[in-house]
């Protein structure tokens, strides 16, 4: 399919914001705060948002041409609790892009006081449903992640991103 599925082609606001959210009861764990697991649930869901709305891929992809986005690595930073029926929002940000994959950022932050409660960095990569194997993204697709890529390069970066994992010692 030669066509855009949905979405527009740009300019993207920078960082794109994606609203709506809140914690879920079921999202409470017994410290009386939103449990790990569903930090990923909540970035999935924003980036899902996002590649729909702006980029008119993910679930509407899916079932129009049987491929769409796989996340190949995710890092995340837990830098506030996000406590029972608090919303949120989030901040994306696409750092690079080639014809198959992605590279994003995103901030969850507090509607109440904008601060920066959680952040995850991935890697997504367009997969085909019929051979389970990696495939370029339609021309229109790659050139609204390319463009979002520009219009989201003068962005300072965040301390979290590229940051490696592990103990540190003296």
């Amino acid at each position: 399919m030669n066509n855009p599925l949905s979405g527009h082609d740009g300019p993207y606001d920078a960082p794109v914001e994606v609203r709506g959210f809140s914690v879920l009861p079921e999202w409470v764990d017994y410290n009386g705060h939103m449990n790990v697991g569903y930090y990923g649930v909540a970035f999935d869901m924003a980036l899902e948002k996002l590649m729909a709305d702006h980029l008119g891929v993910g679930e509407v992809q899916v079932k129009a041409l049987g491929q769409g986005p796989y996340v190949l690595q995710s890092h995340m930073n837990f830098l506030r609790e996000v406590q029972p029926d608090e919303t949120f929002f989030f901040r994306i940000r696409m750092l690079d892009s080639d014809q198959k994959r992605g590279h994003y950022f995103a901030q969850m932050l507090s509607e109440k006081d904008d601060a920066v409660c959680a952040t995850q960095e991935a890697l997504f990569m367009n997969v085909s449903h019929a051979t389970g194997r990696s495939e370029p993204y339609p021309d229109w697709a790659a050139a609204r992640l390319a463009r979002m890529v520009r219009d989201h390069a003068g962005l300072e970066a965040a301390p979290q991103v590229g940051q490696a994992i592990g103990i540190r010692r003296k």
